[in-house]
């Protein structure tokens, strides 16, 4: 399903066009409201594909301290906040899961939201579940996110 309008996002599949990216940053804040200490969000999708516009929302959502911004050189950030604390992680330029053991990420999912940009294939261990939202970025600059919570597998 593809809409401009409402979706279920408590659904265990969803898809949803995103015209801007303040409706990136919007869906982000919707996840927020649903997500809880201990639950990892995975982006994946090229450049420019928004996935700092959704972790941006998702920062807004839990209400945490300062902006939230790409976490490339630094690789990982912790925002503290109202709610529940973010960590917010790019994995572009880890070498595999050495590097991520390293970040001891597992120990922050306790406490917090947990937030992976290019996490795909190589953070899913950390929980045996976790929300994966693939954005695509079309010619018109308009994006496409499929959220689907997955288990983890062996």
């Amino acid at each position: 399903m593809t809409t401009a309008g409402p979706v279920d996002l408590d659904a265990d599949d969803w898809t949803i066009e995103l015209p801007t990216v303040a409706d990136t940053e919007r869906l982000g804040a919707a996840l927020a409201e649903r997500l809880e200490a201990g639950d990892l969000v995975v982006l994946s999708g090229p450049l420019g594909a928004g996935k700092t516009a959704l972790a941006r929302g998702i920062g807004a959502g839990l209400q945490v301290d300062g902006p939230v911004t790409s976490p490339t050189f630094v690789i990982a950030r912790v925002h503290r906040g109202q709610r529940v604390p973010l960590v917010h992680v790019d994995a572009y330029r880890l070498g595999g899961v050495e590097d991520l053991d390293a970040l001891d990420l597992d120990t922050d999912l306790a406490d917090a939201v947990v937030v992976v940009e290019w996490g795909e294939g190589l953070v899913e261990r950390l929980a045996d579940q976790h929300l994966l939202v693939r954005l695509e970025r079309r010619d018109d600059e308009s994006r496409i996110a499929n959220g689907r919570w997955r288990e983890r597998t062996a």
